[in-house]
């Protein structure tokens, strides 16, 4: 994980393991989504969006078994950007420009000079100090100039998406990430954080703990335990000192919706979390649907329903990698039954304990950050409650909906006048 120890040689590329290699799928996956999300309307003329990369490294690679050349986050976002203009431009009458500036920083000198290789020799070097800004220098300090240039491109909406890859656990502070958020309308985080390394470095001697907890921006994590409490008491204390971690990161950080991804190396050490952060659960959706579309890749360790701990991947369990059988909540068919079957029985609890209903995009809202399942499953969820007389469900103009794909968020979920004997699961 931790970016030290690449030596950023054009000629000569530093190894590239599967579980990078995941991640940069998710963030193509993600943007191309994020982009088609938010074009969907044909009077658009115009998109505008800033992209940035606070740690983007030399941007090239060598994949660790077959010595095949990969490209980093840098050039992923320049091709997914590019590949995402000509599928959308493709049957408008009037082209949609996409207005995209990179900022791509890296405190490594020998970074930076890599990186204009790489981009010299995928024929961008024409946008270097036009729309692609090439910073050698730290992202916290590049921080503020980046949230005012956002400011200015578009003082209204304020897209901005930051890939924040930190070098381990305390290059980007909790603070930062809040100011990011409380100052742009529109900006999403993805940013990772080495939680392996983070727990095995941890300790009550010297103050290490004290130090490391403030330089994340989380002094409380621990709840006033010791580690040694903690690893000598708990059975699981490594699981446990994650479950503290992850809950006060995402507060920390004011995001109000929030997707981990659990990321594991296949030598079963160097874990880590992939957080996307954001504002509006459309996002969240949208990351949650990357799941489910790449469900050989992905895991997590919680509940079906509306009890989700986290989400997580495991290299060694991606089929398309070792051929592998996978385990546990895999996101694949028996998933989603599982996802469907639990939220039946627990969506009617949220419903009837409103005398006037719930809407569905309030009912999302406030329990998708606990749950794996996208807004089509929560939809098909409902469909089978509506065929059970469990609930009803009615447009703003009184009409009633029968079907997944009718139901928006601004229909109301109620209690029907008269249940049937159907049982769901308490």
């Amino acid at each position: 994980m931790a970016k030290k120890s690449y030596q950023w040689d054009y000629h000569n590329p530093s190894k590239i393991e599967q579980h990078s290699l995941t991640k940069h799928k998710i963030i193509a996956d993600y943007l191309s989504s994020y982009i088609k999300t938010l074009t969907v309307f044909p009077c658009q003329d115009e998109f505008k969006l800033t992209l940035i990369d606070g740690f983007s490294g030399g941007g090239i690679y060598s994949h660790t078994d077959t010595k095949k050349i990969s490209y980093g986050s840098p050039l992923i976002m320049l091709d997914t950007v590019k590949e995402t203009d000509f599928l959308i431009n493709q049957n408008r009458r009037k082209k949609l420009n996409l207005n995209v500036d990179y900022f791509f920083i890296d405190k490594e000198k020998s970074a930076c000079d890599c990186l204009k290789l790489v981009l010299e020799d995928k024929n961008y070097s024409s946008l270097v100090d036009k729309s692609i800004f090439i910073m050698h220098s730290d992202f916290k300090q590049q921080a503020n100039n980046i949230i005012n240039f956002i400011r200015q491109k578009s003082r209204k909406t304020q897209r901005a998406i930051f890939l924040l890859d930190q070098y381990g656990y305390s290059e980007v502070p909790t603070q930062l990430i809040k100011i990011i958020l409380d100052s742009l309308s529109n900006a999403e985080i993805i940013f990772t954080f080495a939680v392996d390394s983070c727990i095995t470095y941890l300790s009550d001697k010297n103050n290490i703990s004290t130090n490391l907890f403030i330089k994340t921006g989380i002094p409380d994590v621990l709840q006033g335990r010791t580690i040694e409490d903690i690893k000598s008491s708990e059975k699981d204390s490594r699981l446990l000192i994650q479950s503290y971690f992850h809950k006060e990161l995402v507060e920390k950080c004011g995001a109000s919706y929030y997707t981990p991804f659990f990321i594991r190396s296949s030598q079963g050490h160097g874990d880590y979390w992939l957080v996307h952060l954001s504002k509006h659960p459309k996002a969240r959706d949208v990351m949650t649907q990357i799941h489910w579309k790449n469900n050989n890749n992905f895991i997590h360790y919680g509940g079906a329903g509306l009890n989700m701990f986290m989400l997580g991947y495991e290299s060694k369990y991606d089929n398309s990698y070792t051929n592998q059988t996978e385990f546990g909540f895999c996101f694949d068919d028996t998933a989603h039954e599982k996802s469907v079957n639990a939220l039946i029985a627990e969506i009617p609890h949220l419903v009837y304990a409103r005398d006037n209903g719930i809407s569905f995009g309030e009912l999302f809202s406030m329990t998708c950050n606990n749950s794996p399942a996208s807004a089509e499953i929560y939809k098909q969820s409902i469909e089978s409650l509506i065929q059970h007389k469990q609930i009803e469900v009615f447009s703003k103009e009184g009409s009633k909906r029968q079907s997944a794909n009718t139901i928006h968020d601004s229909d109301v979920l109620i209690k029907p006048k008269q249940s049937s004997i159907f049982m769901f699961t308490c």
